[in-house]
């Protein structure tokens, strides 16, 4: 591939990962690197957020033990507003009501994390099993797959 081929796909890589905001015709190759490197940034940045978030909800949880072969996670779909969804269904074996605190993990076909979250799934009665939706914090690109983390029942 030429110079001037591999900076126009660069700079086409760069404007589809970056929504295509901000991009101009120049076939400027560093400057398409330049966006692509920014875009990384911010989804670095994104990350590390909500990964840090997540962690916060689960310190909050007391008194939970570990509730990782009680939890589900269905097919992964878009929403309409872009971002990746997934259905979480938590069993309570439990003689009384309990909550579960859900961390789902959505990652891409590579296995690499793109983002994480923590649903709650409330008051599921003993013997039931109970539902909630988990939502990226952002829109994610390519194949999503979902994976599940902490789960913790209290």
């Amino acid at each position: 591939m030429t110079g001037l081929r591999a900076g126009a796909v660069l700079a086409l890589v760069a404007c589809v990962g970056a929504g295509v905001n901000g991009c101009s015709d120049d076939n400027n190759p560093s400057s398409a690197a330049s966006k692509a490197a920014s875009y990384a940034s911010q989804a670095g940045q994104a990350l590390a957020s909500a990964t840090a978030e997540a962690g916060r909800r689960l310190e909050k949880v007391r008194n939970g033990v570990d509730a990782r072969d009680a939890v589900r996670l269905g097919t992964p779909a878009t929403a309409s507003d872009g971002r990746t969804t997934v259905g979480v269904t938590a069993g309570n074996k439990a003689d009384s009501t309990k909550s579960f605190a859900v961390q789902v993990n959505f990652t891409d076909a590579g296995g690499h994390l793109l983002d994480t979250v923590v649903v709650t799934v409330s008051d599921v009665r003993a013997g039931a099993s109970g539902k909630a939706t988990a939502r990226s914090t952002r829109k994610l690109a390519g194949t999503v797959k979902a994976e599940l983390g902490t789960a913790l029942r209290y």
